[in-house]
């Protein structure tokens, strides 16, 4: 039996369980077996602190299936508050490496923001048929491939089963894509921050719909943005809110570029620890 010191912490209602590196330990069957809800400690998904060759610090995420992701903006905000909580690092902004490209950080108190790597693969009006239904979505990729289905009546959406469809779908093969069922809740405003959006999201990895997902609710912001001002080529400071199930408000900021290019995209919200302690694992 093997001793894991771990933290636990949850951002907008994703939670995750943070460890530093473990000499023997197999990342991916202690993933599975610490994020069951009625056996482990219950996660999302686990954040792994390593060193980084390239960056200040290096981040590794398994979710809670056991695959590994690219990135996961709720999980990059907690990282960043352990850091600063337990590292103590000089820089106040400091780098990330995950397998999206390099992120920045930052954390004061129960507060992170975190600078995602630039968005790719924007496509709109897609038209797809799911259960024999003809359904139009659109595509972006914030770190981890994420469709956005504008709907009316969000609550009555079936989340997990239309989600995990759409998820499989041919169309987003091979390598699937998380999906995010957005209702317009303040379209006015935008660049006041005045403009906000709710949202509900099917992860993949963890195949079930969270109560946040951070690269979702960016996924969100800039393609309800784009949708609600169309004319809109060039903007600095572009920010949307969205409401997540959880009912915390994510602020998420971007710069719109000649080109239709996307950068300087943040991600702000709460990050904070919830339990601290030793999980005994049989390996």
């Amino acid at each position: 039996m093997q001793k894991v010191n771990f933290v636990k912490m949850v951002g907008a209602g994703n939670d995750f369980i943070v460890i530093e590196p473990q000499a023997n330990l197999d990342y991916i069957k202690f993933t599975q077996t610490v994020c069951a809800r009625q056996t482990g400690i219950g996660a999302d998904g686990v954040l792994i602190l390593e060193k980084s060759t390239t960056s200040d610090y290096r981040m590794r995420i398994i979710n809670a299936d056991g695959s590994e992701a690219e990135m996961c903006g709720n999980g990059a905000r907690c990282m960043a508050s352990y850091i600063v909580m337990n590292l103590k690092p000089v820089k106040q902004l400091f780098g990330m490496e995950t397998l999206a490209g390099e992120i920045l950080g930052e954390a004061h108190g129960e507060e992170a923001r975190v600078r995602l790597s630039n968005p790719k693969d924007y496509m709109a009006d897609l038209n797809i048929t799911v259960a024999g239904n003809k359904m139009t979505v659109h595509y972006i990729d914030t770190g981890v491939p994420h469709v956005i289905a504008f709907v009316k009546g969000l609550q009555e959406v079936d989340v997990n089963s239309l989600g995990r469809l759409i998820r499989n779908h041919l169309r987003f093969a091979p390598r699937g894509t998380n999906v995010n069922f957005v209702e317009l809740a303040s379209p006015e405003g935008g660049k006041s921050g005045n403009s906000m959006v709710a949202v509900r999201t099917y992860e993949r990895g963890v195949e079930a719909e969270t109560l946040a997902c951070g690269t979702g609710s960016v996924a969100a912001a800039i393609i309800s943005y784009l949708q609600i001002h169309p004319t809109v080529k060039t903007q600095k400071g572009a920010s949307m809110k969205v409401l997540t199930s959880s009912k915390e408000v994510l602020e998420i900021t971007f710069d719109l570029n000649e080109g239709g290019i996307i950068d300087n995209v943040w991600l702000k919200g709460t990050a904070k620890v919830i339990a601290k302690g030793e999980y005994y694992y049989n390996g």
